[in-house]
């Protein structure tokens, strides 16, 4: 089975580029083609087959992909696949775009449909994140949405099976594309993380600080409880939030997954506000031993099990999860039974659940097409030689 990986840049390590880094072990020799490929975030791929498009030697292109959609479904479709056998797209944005032969079975895992053209596009209107530049992005987004938008529901159509990470995706697959999807849920390394004996008093928020993060919400709600917060990561929303934060609030930046691990083991609980299409950080605090204070929406109604391995609070406001955190008690959690839990989207479990739908499919895709080239075959045939082979 000749494989090819594909996706859509690689140029930080996050969310997805992980999920690409374990397709690479599942798949060690298969190339991988992206738009755009900053080696140096990447030590891991250093002797990896990485195949780059057009792109690359776009100035300012590596730094900043996002400006650059239009050339991006271009890059996509230039890749020449038709020497494969399976190609399996890593996408939430143009790599489902490819172009694959007939003989070619085409996986898309999918992400998201892309967030700024479709559920989140009145969000990414309203919020451009272009600084200086934002009036004129918030007048041209429009007339540039629409074109791509129909490009990226006719890049749809050239998948021949998706995949999403979670039903919470699936449901926009098939709203936004017109398509089911098989559900496995993205791998989660949980062998750095363990449990400690010793909890300590304090919150926990982790993850990059940016608007739909919604960290805002929980520093609210953490000055008018009083109650000891720590908050790993960085980002665009970082130094509002400082002022904003009373004392009780300690910012710490971005930490080693070491201190991380220890973080993780000894909250009290890991807040998590946000609305994901997955969320892979509730989990690792899970795998800690760790419960989890989440809002009710997307990927957390998936992973995090009211009563066993957290609570829930319902609307995406201060007072609501102040409501939580008041009625939250950690001596109700067994963390041995939290990790448990955890362990069902252990890295291992996503590389049996999805080798063995790529090979599923494989087989049957080969069967279906040598079926249609059997039914050609006798179509074509004169009425009277059909006869005398049936």
């Amino acid at each position: 089975m000749r494989t090819a990986l594909v996706h859509d840049w690689l140029t930080n390590l996050a969310g997805s580029e992980r999920v690409l880094l374990t397709l690479h072990e599942l798949y060690p020799d298969a190339p991988i083609y992206t738009s755009v490929f900053v080696p140096e975030e990447f030590p891991t791929l250093r002797h990896a087959d990485v195949r780059t498009s057009f792109l690359q030697r776009v100035p300012g292109a590596r730094k900043r992909h996002q400006a650059f959609p239009w050339l991006r479904t271009v890059a996509f479709e230039s890749f020449d696949l038709s020497g494969y056998d399976v190609v399996i797209s890593s996408s939430h944005a143009e790599a489902k775009g490819v172009i694959t032969s007939p003989e070619t079975l085409h996986i898309c895992y999918c992400y998201t449909p892309i967030r700024y053209y479709w559920s989140g596009y009145h969000h990414y209107l309203a919020n451009p994140r272009f600084g200086v530049l934002n009036p004129l992005v918030r007048v041209a987004l429009p007339y540039m949405t629409n074109y791509l938008r129909i490009w990226d529901r006719c890049a749809a159509d050239r998948v021949d099976l998706f995949v999403a990470i979670s039903e919470h995706v699936a449901r926009r697959i098939r709203k936004y594309y017109g398509r089911e999807a098989e559900v496995i849920y993205p791998p989660v390394d949980t062998s750095w993380l363990r449990i400690s004996e010793r909890v300590e008093d304090y919150f926990l928020v982790v993850g990059r600080l940016i608007p739909y993060k919604r960290a805002d919400l929980v520093v609210e709600a953490f000055n008018r409880l009083g109650l000891p917060l720590k908050i790993a990561g960085t980002g665009s929303e970082m130094d509002s939030l400082r002022r904003a934060a009373r004392p009780n609030i300690e910012f710490l930046g971005r930490v080693s997954d070491a201190e991380l691990a220890e973080l993780y083991s000894r909250c009290l609980a890991l807040v998590f506000p946000q609305e994901e299409d997955f969320g892979i950080v509730p989990l690792e605090a899970m795998a800690a031993g760790r419960p989890v204070i989440a809002y009710r929406a997307g990927g957390a109604l998936e992973t995090v099990r009211e009563g066993l391995t957290g609570v829930f609070f319902e609307r995406q406001d201060t007072e609501s999860l102040v409501e939580a955190v008041r009625r939250f008690d950690p001596g109700d959690f067994d963390p041995q039974a939290i990790r448990r839990h955890a362990m069902r989207f252990d890295t291992s479990a996503f590389k049996e659940k999805f080798s063995r739908y790529v090979r599923d499919a494989w087989e049957r895709f080969q069967e279906e097409s040598a079926a249609r080239e059997r039914r050609g075959r006798l179509i074509s045939l004169p009425s009277g030689e059909a006869n005398q082979r049936g």
